[in-house]
């Protein structure tokens, strides 16, 4: 056990706010299901992107950057900074979009957009996919950093640390809806910042700060080749993992930012230009802001741990690096404000899948099919009672998971194929629910194409040596690239697919098309309302996203090079970070027409 007395007061205290924040608002949530799982509609943009924000600093990130930093180098952390692309756009070209929609669930789209029995079939497998297996994966490996963590400064058991974690987790969340998960996300989000910075600080000064922890570094015989590489490096990769990461950083960012969990925070704010501003805020401080202090806790573990003198654990499982630096550097009541940070970032994500998981189970799935005209109570209990079949299959998922770094290439996998066809269902009429559904078959085929292939292979199907040729693909070496050729292959498969079947009915793509106002190639609708028209051309818009992106990465870098004594070049970036800001800002400023009042079905 390494905590005293204060550091568990300290986690009390922090415990209990959570808790009274988020039973404040139960009484609220419990009034219908749009104010349990939107919260009304009436979040600021400010609230919504620091929730999103919140979410993605789960307990997972802080270990698993360190661990990428440990084996790669900086560079490594691409593997989710490569998302900024994907989040800028969907700031400049879906955010309004799906606050128009207004609707609960991204699976709820799937009515509003397509017709027929192939719109209503493609909602239920939507909201399966993505509320129970996609979601389940990602609170598993969530929980399986609270499990490495436990382990490390509590010395509690996996089974412990997951029984602890679901209850936790379902306190307030069962209570209160999205209100109460807002309202605490933002608490928890400045006590896990905060805490993270503060560790990130100490060790900086233990090391004497950037100039001699690179020196340090430099120094260290062990250490990887590209430790110090923001940028991925010929220099210090194979021209394999180059060109991994050309595929990461050129390819794979379009699938990032048009579903799930945002979409939720967004159809919650007040207005169009809310839920731009929010996508925005989210990008800036999930890219930019979070990441910093937990890359420095790493490139200070490599001295602290030296690879060749590490434990056999840590070498074993280099996503210890992070709790063994928290457990060593951090001094009594401290440290107990860093492991409240990190139940603060394990509670921030928790609540989110889980009031969004439920929000597919209810509205998609119960309420659609099962009891139609029940009273909101009725729902609002359905709704609970959701969150609770849900924590146990996100405990199962842990139970079984063993790498978080590898459940994240998982992921990527497991929606590359349909990036595409999630963005241009907003701008092409031809786009149909067949599309949407071969994308999203041909997607979970390849993602485990490995079982695929074992499976071939006991059966008898092909010999060893086939397996073994076809398996290469599945190697971690392919890892970026197999997403890549994922993507094109399901895009050129879902393409197919909507060419060669019907479009949807001319009265729901009319009805989709007065209520979104998307602009793009719509055709023959577009020529039945020329009323219509779209509030921004798509020049102004990929103007938006190049100055999101100059800011973004600007920042990004910039902070980089200064944290890592290479003050020159990290104020140049910080400046031109700044001007970015400003142009992305001016097309920001400017006056967004209000959301229709019309809904989804």
């Amino acid at each position: 056990m390494q905590l005293a007395a204060l550091d568990w007061t300290i986690i009390g205290a922090y415990g209990v706010i959570t808790f009274i924040l988020g039973i404040w608002f139960t009484r609220r949530a419990s009034t219908g299901v749009e104010e349990y799982f939107v919260a009304g509609r009436s979040l600021t943009w400010w609230m919504a992107g620091t929730s999103i924000a919140a979410t993605w600093f789960a307990s997972d990130a802080p270990l698993a950057t360190a661990s990428l930093v440990r084996q790669y180098g900086i560079f490594g952390n691409w593997l989710w900074w490569y998302e900024a692309g994907g989040l800028m756009l969907l700031v400049f070209f879906f955010a309004k979009f799906w606050r128009r929609a207004n609707i609960i669930t991204d699976a709820e789209f799937m009515e509003l957009r397509y017709s027929g029995k192939s719109g209503t079939a493609l909602r239920v497998v939507a909201a399966l996919y993505h509320g129970v297996v996609r979601n389940c994966i990602v609170m598993g490996w969530v929980m399986l950093a609270m499990v490495k963590f436990a382990r490390v400064l509590l010395g509690w058991n996996p089974e412990f640390t997951l029984l602890v974690c679901g209850i936790l987790a379902v306190i307030y969340t069962v209570a209160s809806g999205l209100w109460g998960v807002v309202v605490t996300d933002m608490f928890q989000f400045i006590t896990g910042l905060t805490g993270s910075i503060i560790l990130a600080w100490i060790v900086l000064d233990h090391l004497g700060g950037p100039a001699a922890m690179v020196s340090a570094i430099r120094e260290l015989p062990d250490a990887p080749a590209g430790a110090l590489d923001i940028l991925p490096s010929t220099a210090h990769t194979t021209p394999l993992e180059f060109v991994s990461y050309l595929c990461l950083i050129f390819v794979l960012w379009s699938r990032s930012g048009h579903d799930g969990y945002p979409a939720q925070r967004l159809f919650a704010t007040r207005n169009d230009r809310s839920a731009m501003l929010a996508a925005f805020w989210w990008g800036f401080l999930g890219i930019t802001i979070m990441t910093w202090p937990w890359i420095i806790v790493g490139l200070g573990s490599l001295v602290m741990f030296p690879v060749s003198q590490a434990s056999p654990e840590l070498i074993a499982d280099p996503e210890l690096a992070y709790p063994m630096m928290l457990a060593k550097m951090m001094p009594v009541g401290l440290k107990g404000l860093l492991v409240a940070s990190f139940l603060a970032a394990f509670m921030s994500t928790m609540d989110t899948h889980l009031c969004w998981g439920g929000s597919y189970l209810v509205n998609d799935i119960y309420k659609r099919f099962i009891k139609k005209n029940a009273p909101d109570k009725h729902y609002v209990l359905a709704s609970r009672i959701s969150i609770l079949v849900l924590v146990g299959f996100a405990i199962l998922t842990a139970a079984n998971m063993e790498s978080i770094e590898k459940a994240w290439i998982y992921i990527i996998d497991l929606t590359a194929g349909m990036a595409i066809v999630w963005a241009l269902r907003w701008y092409w009429w031809r786009v149909n629910a067949w599309a949407e559904i071969s994308a999203m078959v041909g997607s979970l085929i390849f993602a485990n194409g490995s079982l695929l292939i074992r499976t071939g292979q006991s059966l008898g199907l092909f010999s060893a040596d086939t397996a073994a040729t076809l398996g290469i693909l599945y190697t971690d070496e392919y890892n970026l690239i197999r997403a890549a050729i994922i993507l094109l292959i399901c895009t050129a498969i879902w393409i197919a697919v909507a060419m060669l079947t019907k479009p949807d009915s001319r009265a729901v793509l009319s009805h989709f098309y007065q209520t979104v106002r998307p602009g793009g190639w719509w055709g023959p609708i577009a020529e039945a309302h020329p009323e219509i028209r779209s509030d921004a051309t798509g020049g102004q818009r990929w103007y938006g996203w190049l100055m999101g992106i100059g800011f973004i990465y600007g920042s990004l870098l910039g902070l980089g090079y200064l944290s890592t004594a290479r003050y020159f070049w990290g104020s140049v970036l910080v400046i031109f970070s700044l001007v970015c800001l400003w142009g992305a800002m001016a097309f920001l400023r400017e006056k967004k027409d209000e959301m229709p009042q019309a809904s989804g079905r």
